[in-house]
């Protein structure tokens, strides 16, 4: 329920205002250099630094390793890793208890868990349990030699111009959605499973994890059902498997086919919103008018490339391992 992975393992836990969050790692090579420097980079990409549009509050988010480093290298056991909760506001969410906000877990959670869920800032539900993902994600693209993996903001409110598309929920204060571009270079041929394994089936299954999450595409995407299949269909230029185009994004069978991999990610607008709602209060049994006080983002979108990486790097560092161990098995 809260891990993942096969050979490269990770278990998240926490609350939004437990205590802390953080992450079990399992899988990491024995005797891989490793510091608080390896991850900070990513987990200050995370935070959005003062970014408009992002929530204001701001936590240090300094990993505080607890097992698995020994003289600052991986010993090849689990790494856990902690952050601590400091500038939390729960009386937020004691006033707004009554009503469950509407597109969050809210209702969900407390139906499934019998109202025993931490549901202060989301609880278990929340996007900084992604605090986590990024700093396993930071070390396993220290597993992944030679290969980048970069994403983007390449929308926010159907607009390309991010600044004109933030505007639009500054302007109605509201929140607004976006679209995450990822892309991965100098992956081999090779990597993913056919069917329930293959390399789309794990990246989606990762990726659809993140909160707001709503849609992935890969290659050409939902513009392929246009598409001739002669159109599609990506030719093989060498005998590397080099394709003149790359409509498949990469994957072929669910397998890496030696291109770049290129994904897209679409996230919902948050639905802690400012904007006055109508939904219901569970305490009277009545539809009334609400809105969500606290600090939250105007758009998610905005701060979850760093996330995608992460999770796409935890997907690609487990099927490294199991390709090299298929490889050890044959041999």
């Amino acid at each position: 329920m809260n891990s993942f992975g096969r050979l490269f393992k990770v278990q998240i836990f926490g609350e939004s205002h437990g205590v802390c969050v953080g992450i079990v790692i399992d899988g990491v090579t024995a005797g891989l250099p490793i510091s608080e420097n390896d991850v900070l980079p990513d987990l200050e990409r995370r935070k959005g630094n003062l970014q408009k549009g992002t929530t204001p509050r701001k936590e240090i988010d300094y990993p505080i390793f607890k097992s698995g480093i020994f003289n600052g290298k991986a010993t090849g056991f689990p790494i856990t890793i902690l952050f601590e909760n400091n500038n939390i506001r729960s009386e937020d969410y004691d006033m707004q208890r009554n009503i469950p906000r509407p597109g969050h877990a809210d209702f969900t959670a407390h139906q499934k868990f019998g109202g025993n869920e931490d549901y202060r800032g989301g609880g278990h539900f929340s996007a900084r349990l992604t605090t986590g993902l990024v700093a396993a994600g930071a070390i396993a693209k220290k597993m992944l030699k030679n290969i980048s993996i970069n994403a983007s903001v390449i929308e926010v409110a159907g607009e390309t111009d991010i600044e004109k598309g933030l505007q639009k929920a500054i302007d109605s204060k509201d929140t607004v959605g976006g679209i995450v571009e990822c892309k991965v270079e100098g992956l081999p041929v090779g990597l993913g499973e056919p069917y329930f394994d293959s390399l789309e089936s794990l990246l989606a299954h990762i990726i659809f994890s993140i909160p707001a999450v709503k849609g992935i595409e890969f290659g050409a995407g939902f513009k392929a059902t246009k598409m001739f299949g002669s159109k599609h269909n990506d030719a093989i230029e060498n005998i590397q498997g080099k394709t003149i185009t790359n409509n498949a994004g990469g994957i072929v069978g669910g397998i890496s086919n030696g291109n770049e991999i290129v994904f897209r990610v679409a996230f919902k607008p948050a639905a802690s919103t400012p904007k006055e709602q109508n939904s219901l209060n569970w305490h009277t049994e009545k539809m009334e008018n609400f809105s969500v006080k606290g600090r939250h983002d105007l758009c998610v979108a905005l701060r979850a490339p760093v996330i995608v990486e992460a999770a796409t790097a935890l997907v690609l560092a487990d099927c490294m391992l199991l390709e090299q161990q298929c490889k050890r098995v044959a041999q």
